[in-house]
């Protein structure tokens, strides 16, 4: 670095004074580049992109700092995407007559070697404190405000959920439809209160579906795990509970979404101790509104074993509506995949193959999918000291070693539809399951 021009050197002072300044961290790497030190303006860019994944003028800057083309091929495509990230020809769509867009030029093996110990010097200066010391609670405050539940705005609705027909269709024929009519909702004398269970195998949507729900309603969004109000003292478990709906109805309209309901509202028959009993009887109490009105209160629950749940809970009034929240269909599975891989360097990806290819993976199945691909041509290009992109082999060559993680929980679900579906509770995934062969 010694020979360097001064506007670089002046740029390196500026860039480790301001180093979250993307647009002035960019100039550097494009000096960097003209100044024939491909590798150093690489590192630069990568940094940059730490900072902003979505950069058009990263992404292309680091197109040329890689030696690949950068032409009409660079231009946004149809998602904004620069074409070497993402864009025609990266998910294998048609360039404009049917035929899939050429991969992108591999780098000349002429290029110098990447130099990885410049790039990890460059990175150094974005570490953040690693641990953060929790702040002191003022000594004169309530202890009782010390915390406040997190209810927060949904911004995704059920456009932004890929595929899933049949699931929106129930959800807005037997939950929204009602909610969005006032008229006749007033009506026919229906209550602006209800309660939803979403079941089905782990890692399929649940979680983003209740979201969903939160942002088509315009409803504040507050979700409730088991850890978020079991306390060790007694009553207190009880109170957690209380406070939570307390929160919803001061927020109302507000969605309480209780993750793991079979934890939180077990069978109080097969329960041991008296204080998880008590749990379970103030959460009934809550769900009815016997303290307080719960006009504006939406409840969804999810979980993976409804079998599990207290009856009590899901009789009429309370959580009486249930969906079945089946692993992606095909449009799903596109989708989830093209999500996890927008912000990665990749090429000439089908994505209606990869799709067909992981039929029965759930949602966090295709995201490991997707990061076991990456780190496949992470660890090459460390190796070969050559940065290259996540090709289909890679997607494919993972799609082998990531087996679908939801067979067990259907072989769970076999043995409760075929001896314990009273009164039909699980008619909707009986007919799954004989659809699939699986019954």
């Amino acid at each position: 670095m010694a020979d360097e021009s001064p506007l670089i050197r002046s740029l390196r002072a500026a860039v480790e004074a301001s180093p979250t300044d993307v647009t002035l961290r960019l100039h550097l790497a494009g000096q960097l580049l003209e100044a024939g030190e491909p590798q150093q303006a690489v590192a630069q860019v990568a940094v940059a992109l730490q900072y902003e994944p979505g950069s058009t003028a990263a992404r292309e800057l680091m197109l040329r700092s890689m030696g690949l083309p950068t032409g009409p091929t660079a231009e946004p495509g149809p998602f904004g995407e620069p074409t070497g990230f993402g864009g025609p020809g990266a998910f294998g769509e048609p360039t404009g007559f049917g035929e899939p867009a050429d991969a992108a030029e591999e780098v000349p093996a002429s290029a110098p070697p990447f130099d990885w110990r410049s790039a990890e010097e460059q990175l150094s200066d974005i570490a953040l404190p690693r641990f953060v010391e929790p702040a002191t609670a003022d000594s004169e405050d309530d202890p009782g405000d010390a915390f406040v539940w997190d209810v927060e705005s949904s911004h995704v609705g059920l456009a932004d959920v890929g595929g899933m027909t049949e699931v929106k269709q129930r959800l807005e024929a037997a939950f929204l439809a009602p909610m969005r009519n006032p008229e006749l909702r007033r009506l026919y004398g229906k209550s602006l209160r209800g309660g939803l269970l979403l079941y089905g195998p782990p890692g399929c949507g649940k979680t983003f579906i209740a979201r969903a729900v939160a942002g088509e309603l315009g409803a504040k969004f507050l979700s409730v795990s088991l850890s978020d109000v079991l306390d060790m003292y007694i009553g207190q478990s009880e109170r957690n509970l209380h406070e939570v709906f307390a929160a919803a109805r001061r927020n109302s309209p507000c969605v309480v979404f209780l993750d793991e309901i079979d934890a939180l509202g077990g069978k109080r028959q097969s329960m041991r101790h008296n204080a998880m009993r008590g749990t379970v009887n103030q959460l009934l109490t809550e769900l009815d509104g016997a303290q307080s009105e719960n006009e504006g209160v939406f409840v969804l629950a999810a979980t993976n074993a409804p079998w599990d749940v207290d009856a009590a809970l899901r009789r009429p009034g309370r959580l009486d509506r249930t969906l079945l929240v089946l692993p992606p269909d095909l449009e799903a599975r596109a989708a989830v995949l093209k999500y996890h891989l927008r912000d990665r360097p990749i090429e000439g990806v089908d994505l209606a193959k990869l799709a067909k290819k992981t039929d029965g993976y759930s949602g966090a199945d295709l995201a490991h999918l997707c990061e076991t691909a990456a780190e496949a041509a992470l660890l090459d290009s460390a190796a070969s000291g050559q940065v290259r992109m996540i090709g289909m082999a890679d997607l494919l060559t993972a799609a082998k070693e990531v087996k679908p993680s939801i067979e067990t929980w259907f072989t769970a679900a076999r043995n409760v539809a075929l001896f314990a579906n009273d009164g039909g509770s699980y008619d909707d995934l009986v007919a799954y399951l004989k659809r699939t062969r699986r019954l």
